[in-house]
């Protein structure tokens, strides 16, 4: 019998290559097969930019470095997409844009090349709005990508490509990056386990920034366990990054160590009621139907629940929010700093409308100064990022909380029809993942069950910085105890 490659695991193919019943050519040709299948043909789900041309030639030296020495390393032989967002040798990088399509990097992202050293094969490169600038699935460089769920709503952004990929079994883990949102809000979207780290615990140099004191790349996977294990291949200092002090100051974990089923007993987790949406309003009331379950499920598993207040929390979310005053600058200093990569600014891009036309944070980026700190409110702006952390910490002590709930997102997957009508703009979107982005914490989503329409949601999980490894715990334990992530029906195996 073949392997069978939907829902696979790290573990499954690892244990598939040592038996013999499997090679990492045969499991790259079959997830290539089903990437021409389903995201080039059939239900066209438009997520992949870019196939790694040596991606075969790659599988193959991993087999013959196996015959040889066994494992090269914990990710050996695991077929991988990368957002678009990070630089790979070899590989056309467009970060989005029609802009820069035809660039390729002489040198991999740090992650890129972590994944690498940790035996990973780099497969395909997945589609995010142009530089990083949206909730949604707009893409100047591929056009719409489809949630593999339902093909008439959105994938979330800007991470969606690789959310869509892995939710529809197109690779087996994959890579993405969270400023504000982007890689939970996809997860949540398309019922997946997404983490964002406390910025600095992953390298971002080679990728495209947005808020660089935010910018947080992590995994995207379908078990917490690959999650944990994709983790552990590319958290660490980096010379290149000088954030990644981060790192330093969390020291090592061994975040598989960290998973128990048992996690939830006795822990006391804090529901942010005013991150709900209102349940007057059908698109938030069947988000709150799946979060109630879920919350039950939480006790159910052994956690104590309490509900808490954020004071003043849309203040802080809207007057911390640095998109418009440091995007431009961040992206346009990246630009410079690569001469070879055609657009010379996100201005440029602007003014030749080398974008995609509902990109609508795009075009406000790029009217926004060119130096953030001639901004007098700039500086108040960033300083209320330190006292909304500590808002946030205050209101954890206060109820003995080990962690605070809710919903990622306050609504369900919007339709494509709505999203093209121009229903949301960017910034005015009930994401809930602002809260994390916004206070430098860890925070993780994960499948929390589905609407009776089948639509996914995601729950998220936000925890105190440094401290992934107990994120990590009290998702395994969820995950375990309800078992929420299913395959797409729209991707079956081939």
């Amino acid at each position: 019998m073949a392997f069978k490659i939907e829902e696979t695991t790290i573990s499954d193919i690892h244990a598939a290559y040592q038996s013999g019943e499997l090679t990492s050519a045969e499991l790259v040709s079959r997830y290539l097969a089903r990437i021409e299948a389903y995201d080039r043909n059939g239900p066209a789900f438009n997520s992949v930019i870019t196939v790694n041309p040596s991606a075969e030639e790659d599988a193959a030296a991993c087999d013959a470095a196996f015959a040889k020495d066994g494992m090269t390393g914990p990710l050996h032989g695991i077929p991988v997409v990368v957002k678009d967002q990070a630089e790979t040798a070899g590989i056309m990088t467009t970060f989005g844009s029609i802009a820069a399509k035809g660039y390729v990097p002489e040198k991999d992202a740090t992650v890129v090349r972590l994944l690498r050293e940790a035996g990973a094969i780099i497969l395909a490169k997945t589609v995010l709005p142009d530089f990083a600038t949206s909730w949604f699935g707009y893409c100047s460089m591929n056009g719409a990508t489809k949630n593999p769920y339902d093909l008439d709503r959105d994938p979330g952004g800007s991470s969606g490509g690789t959310g869509c990929a892995i939710a529809a079994n197109l690779a087996a883990i994959g890579i993405g990056e969270d400023t504000g949102g982007s890689i939970r809000l996809p997860s949540s979207f398309d019922n997946l386990v997404g983490l964002k780290v406390t910025p600095g615990l992953i390298s971002r140099n080679g990728m495209s920034p947005l808020v660089v004191f935010q910018d947080s790349p992590g995994p995207m996977c379908r078990t917490v366990t690959d999650t944990a294990k994709l983790l552990q291949a590319i958290v660490g200092f980096d010379a290149e990054d000088a954030y990644t002090a981060t790192a330093v100051i969390a020291g090592e974990t061994n975040y598989l160590d960290c998973l128990d089923s048992q996690a939830l007993q006795g822990k006391t987790l804090g529901i942010v009621r005013e991150a709900f949406g209102d349940s007057s309003d059908p698109e938030c009331a069947v988000v709150n139907e799946v979060m109630e379950k879920a919350i039950q499920a939480l006790i159910s598993a052994g956690a104590k629940t309490v509900d808490v207040e954020i004071p003043d929390l849309m203040h802080y979310i809207v007057y911390s929010s640095l998109y418009i005053h440091h995007s431009r600058h961040d992206i346009d200093k990246f630009l410079a700093s690569r001469p070879t990569l055609a657009p010379n600014s996100i201005g440029e891009m602007y003014e030749n409308k080398q974008y995609h036309p509902l990109l609508d944070l795009f075009e406000d980026i790029a009217q926004g100064p060119e130096d953030p700190y001639s901004d007098p409110e700039y500086y108040q702006r960033y300083v209320t990022r330190e006292k909304f952390q500590q808002v946030v910490v205050n209101v954890m002590a206060k109820a003995g909380a080990d962690a605070l709930v809710f919903p990622t997102t306050q609504v369900q997957s919007p339709t494509r029809e709505e999203l093209d009508a121009g229903r949301w703009k960017t910034l005015e979107f009930p994401t809930n993942t602002l809260i994390g982005a916004q206070t430098w914490m860890p925070a993780i989503s994960v499948p929390a069950g589905f609407t009776a329409g089948g639509v996914p949601v995601g729950m998220e999980i936000l925890g105190l910085p440094y401290r992934e490894g107990d994120l990590l715990a009290l998702a395994y334990a969820f995950e375990q105890a309800t078992g929420h992530r299913r395959a797409p029906k729209s991707a079956p195996e081939i």
